[in-house]
């Protein structure tokens, strides 16, 4: 059985990483070196410029607005829709009322609202966008106007339009279009925990509550773990710049309160026409995601637990 084996696995291996290689790795390296560049990324000549695009990144006032808003997306967005995901997941699979027969069960009609928190999934995040871009339209959008329903016709803010409001109305969009698929992800975990745990903890006197963190919670963490590096993989890149390009006004705005770093790319190399800058920005990017990356799975680590 043993004969062969390097070869075996060598032979199945080498096309993979050789694509891999080709437009993963190979990009990044590219990206790193025309960052020492002032190539504009229209013209094939250019020229070494050393740490200068670095030293003028040190110095940008947008990169470092960009950076900090990010940085809050990649903090509040896997928080919040995760949290809303498990705390979903878990009524759909176990916080229903006890039925004849079974001392737990998930709400009624569980699974038609797996498909409804699922449907966000279906359309993508341009069409969500465009949706959500009407719907905060201060004069007619649907959420001014609901506003104006229940007797709130005072309180109309201009979601987008306002510095402060503008980036979080962003982020809901992000929640509420990723939070489904989640709620079915960690919903398909809870199912193959053993009922057996929940009804000697019920039967101990054990809460929901406390079911939830000893229970629940501990069997799904290596799931949850990697849901967190994910959505914070998403919250630093293209779905946060497609909800930001197309929602808010400049894009970015208004007063750059919006840019993140995706953006910033995306701006100086195409409108800007300043590649080895916009690469600069990518690389900043990239060290961002991998620490990001790192800290999570750091911090995260524990013992694993295992159930049959």
């Amino acid at each position: 059985m043993q004969h062969g084996k390097y070869r075996f696995i060598v032979g199945f291996l080498v096309l993979p990483l050789a694509l891999y290689s080709l437009f993963v790795i190979w990009p990044f390296i590219q990206s790193i070196y025309y960052s020492f560049t002032d190539w504009t990324g229209l013209s094939p000549d250019f020229e070494m410029v050393g740490f200068d695009n670095y030293t003028r990144m040190f110095d940008d006032d947008i990169f470092w607005k960009s950076l900090q808003h990010s940085l809050l997306f990649v903090l509040l967005l896997p928080l919040v829709t995760l949290g809303l995901a498990l705390f979903f997941a878990f009524m759909l699979n176990v916080g229903g009322r006890r039925r004849k027969g079974a001392a737990i069960a998930g709400v009624r009609g569980s699974g038609f609202y797996k498909i409804a928190y699922f449907f966000p999934q279906v359309l993508s995040i341009a069409i969500v966008a465009l949706l959500f871009q009407f719907a905060y339209n201060p004069n007619n959008g649907v959420i001014n106007s609901a506003l104006k329903g229940v007797g709130l016709g005072s309180v109309q803010p201009n979601w987008l339009g306002d510095p402060d409001l503008a980036l979080y109305c962003v982020m809901a969009v992000l929640v509420w279009s990723t939070v489904g698929f989640f709620v079915v992800l960690f919903s398909a975990g809870m199912a193959s925990i053993p009922k057996d745990f929940y009804e000697a903890a019920l039967l101990d006197g054990a809460s929901r509550f406390t079911t939830f963190f000893k229970i629940t919670l501990p069997l799904l963490w290596d799931t949850v773990q990697s849901g967190w590096v994910y959505m914070g993989i998403l919250a630093l890149g293209a779905e946060a710049f497609a909800s930001v390009q197309i929602m808010t006004v400049g894009p970015g705005g208004p007063d750059y309160s919006t840019t993140v770093l995706p953006l910033y790319v995306y701006q100086s190399a195409f409108r800007d026409g300043q590649a080895g800058y916009a690469t600069t920005i990518g690389v900043a990017l990239l060290v961002v995601t991998l620490l990001f990356a790192a800290v999570v799975m750091r911090l995260g680590r524990r013992e694993r637990l295992e159930f049959s």
